[in-house]
């Protein structure tokens, strides 16, 4: 199958684009959150935090976490799908692009607690009043927003033929 093909098959596309749904409904929804510490007004020091939460966020989450590792992996998983997925695999194509199953058992492990961690500290950011809540909230979107972008320059580069990174599904490598 080309990379093309393998790009845009059904299972493919439901993978990534039903990955980035869930990232843009989260960045929709904390926007408004974020905007809202910008309406609350703020002194100095929580417009230079709101300031380093962006540019914080932007590199870590945004270019160590989704550009150089989320990204590469959940295209990678995406087109693994269209060429040799399973069944079950393909209907829940977006869980198998976030590692949640069959993948190596590191990956798993990794997986399992990144989005563990994500659901605690959203939980834990919640509680916070504004203007915080909305400082951390602009960071998030930023690296969200950022991850988005990256998913799709990733997909993009896999639809024309560029070499994938590993979609670390036991046996595939």
């Amino acid at each position: 199958m080309t990379p093309r093909a393998a790009a845009t098959h059904p299972a493919a596309l439901w993978g990534v684009f039903g990955w980035l749904t869930l990232l843009s409904q989260a960045v929709y929804r904390l926007t408004a959150l974020a905007l809202e510490a910008v309406d609350h007004g703020m002194s100095g020091l929580e417009w230079g935090l709101f300031v380093f939460s962006i540019v914080f966020m932007s590199y870590s989450e945004g270019y160590k976490g989704f550009h150089l590792q989320v990204a590469p992996r959940v295209v990678a998983r995406a087109i693994y799908l269209a060429r040799s997925g399973r069944l079950y695999e393909r209907l829940l194509a977006p869980l198998f692009c976030m590692s949640l199953f069959r993948a190596t058992r590191k990956r798993l492990i990794i997986s399992w607690c990144l989005y563990a961690s994500i659901i605690t500290v959203v939980i834990l950011v919640r509680m916070l009043e504004q203007p915080w809540r909305g400082i951390v909230d602009a960071g998030v979107v930023v690296g969200l927003a950022l991850g988005t972008a990256s998913v799709l320059y990733h997909y993009v580069r896999a639809a024309s033929g560029r070499p994938l990174a590993s979609s670390e599904v036991p046996g595939d490598d």
